[in-house]
């Protein structure tokens, strides 16, 4: 696990950015797994920013998103597939017919689970997974007590997850109480990890999933299993961690030690 400490959330916000980006033109049909949430909209923002500034194109790129709420169509002003459609798909140039989502309101919820499992099989794994980290350590939909071999499946959302999330339903009392999820197995599978987390809220959860111990009470401990993971932080998300010194030191290129 890398762990890059960076003075601000812009800052960090740049450096994912421009990680993913130079993923992009490094490997052209590259197969990313793609995040949602508050944090994800600024990296979007300045990944949209790039591609007008400089030649890129997302044309040949597939993408899976991590996880979606069960009931929602895809239509749905709260769902997933709207919410990339927003703030990413709908400003480049992704195909559609690349562009893969979770089913939320599939009748069979846990065929739906399988058949994503395995179309992320068929197109050969996931190249770069995205990643942003819950205040309870959650991974995607994987809150805490989620086997660390868990593969896509359906998810009972805590408390602490629904409180963060209520923003985006206009009625709290109808916001669905279970998701669909990638499992943190699935996640491990991909062949690199990019964590973006920002602000003082996330630090505990930080500070667990680098130092703390692999355990399903967080499930982002599971990424030290991962061989190839970069963590980029701002300096509040960063300030419980115990080694900071040591991460910054490695970073600053005084060391050769990874």
């Amino acid at each position: 696990m890398k762990i890059i400490i960076l003075a601000d959330e812009a800052a960090a916000v740049s450096c994912a950015a421009r990680t993913l980006t130079d993923k992009v033109r490094a490997k052209p049909t590259a197969v990313l797994g793609l995040a949602t949430g508050e944090t994800m909209i600024a990296l979007y923002r300045t990944i949209l920013e790039i591609s007008t500034t400089e030649p890129l194109s997302f044309s040949e790129i597939s993408t899976f998103n991590l996880d979606e709420y069960v009931g929602l169509p895809f239509g749905h002003s709260a769902s997933y597939r709207t919410y990339m459609q927003n703030y990413l798909f709908s400003h480049a140039d992704f195909d559609p017919a690349l562009t893969h989502f979770l089913a939320g309101d599939a009748k069979d919820l846990v065929l739906e689970s399988s058949r994503y499992e395995q179309l992320i099989i068929d197109v050969g794994g996931i190249d770069l997974q995205l990643l942003g980290l819950g205040e309870n350590g959650h991974i995607g939909f994987n809150e805490p007590s989620s086997s660390l071999a868990s593969r896509t499946r359906i998810k009972t959302l805590t408390k602490t997850t629904l409180e963060a999330n209520k923003i985006n339903f206009k009625n709290i009392d109808k916001m669905p109480l279970c998701s669909l999820t990638m499992g943190v197995g699935t996640i491990l599978d991909s062949r690199q990890c990019l964590l973006l987390a920002t602000g003082s809220r996330k630090a505990p959860a930080v500070a667990q999933m680098v130092e703390g111990p692999v355990t399903a009470t967080c499930p982002a401990s599971a990424l030290q299993l991962h061989p190839n993971t970069l963590v980029i932080l701002d300096d509040q998300a960063a300030r419980d961690l115990k080694m900071r010194d040591y991460y910054e030191y490695v970073h600053s290129g005084v060391s050769n030690v990874t």
